[in-house]
């Protein structure tokens, strides 16, 4: 006897079997396949109840609602976007940022569609809008169109911090003259000190420089305090990797 196996999962939206293809009656009459035997076919079923809580994240939940859960709304992936969508969620939930992206001035903007392309700034505004008051999942294509991707762009991956700098800049300077002008600077922009200081000797050199963003190490780190732990060890320079001091040699 022939063996054919399927499987349906139940939800709200999708509460009956309907025509899922199973078999095909031209198969099931075969008599070379065996589905019949004396005239009848035996028909097994097993159902599992699941609350929602012991569905993994990995499966479908389509009885999840995240607003009445958590007030919040996810971003749509668009193939490979995820990257994006993460960076959108964390600057929406700034409070400061999220006021400072409301307040840009877009009258002009509007006046600049080009093929139903919105301005960049235009873009995330609407985007921050959707995730403030929708109760579906934002889509962010208009937002990607803004920036000049094709549909192509967006099963491509893009080095987060790379786009994160690119959408900063555009924002810093959609600010620039408005009462929320130096926003983004304020918000991100720090300043890091370098020394370099002699063991032997009595020499010490430092350099300032400012930074938006830091490249921390997460592999080993139990937490964010370990990685900046990690960030500012001091490294003592040997061999090959002395350092010049002026006025007295490699060091």
């Amino acid at each position: 006897m022939s063996v054919v196996d399927g499987t349906h999962k139940f939800t709200r939206e999708e509460n009956d079997r309907g025509f899922a293809k199973l078999i095909s009656f031209e198969d099931l009459r075969d008599e070379e396949k065996s589905f019949l035997v004396d005239d009848t076919i035996e028909i097994h079923t097993t159902i599992c109840i699941k609350k929602m809580s012991e569905v993994p994240l990995s499966e479908p939940r389509a009885l999840y609602d995240s607003k009445k859960e958590t007030g919040f709304v996810g971003l749509k992936n668009q193939g490979a976007t995820c990257y994006m969508n993460s960076l959108l969620q964390f600057m929406f939930h700034i409070p400061r940022l999220r006021e400072a992206v409301y307040n840009m001035p877009n009258d002009e903007d509007e006046k600049k569609k080009k093929d139903d392309k919105e301005p960049i700034a235009l873009a995330l505004q609407r985007v921050f809008y959707h995730l403030q008051t929708s109760s579906k999942s934002v889509d962010t294509k208009a937002l990607t169109k803004s920036f000049g991707w094709s549909n192509m762009d967006s099963f491509m991956q893009h080095d987060v911090q790379e786009f994160s700098r690119v959408l900063c800049d555009s924002l810093e300077e959609k600010m620039k003259g408005t009462k929320v002008d130096g926003m983004i600077a304020e918000l991100f922009k720090g300043k890091l000190e370098n020394f370099i200081e002699c063991i032997n000797v009595d020499y010490k050199s430092t350099r300032v420089e400012s930074f938006y963003d830091l490249s921390l190490m997460v592999k080993g780190c139990a937490n964010l305090h370990e990685s900046f732990k990690q960030y500012v060890e001091v490294e003592t320079l040997e061999g090959d990797n002395q350092y010049r001091a002026e006025g007295h040699g490699k060091q």
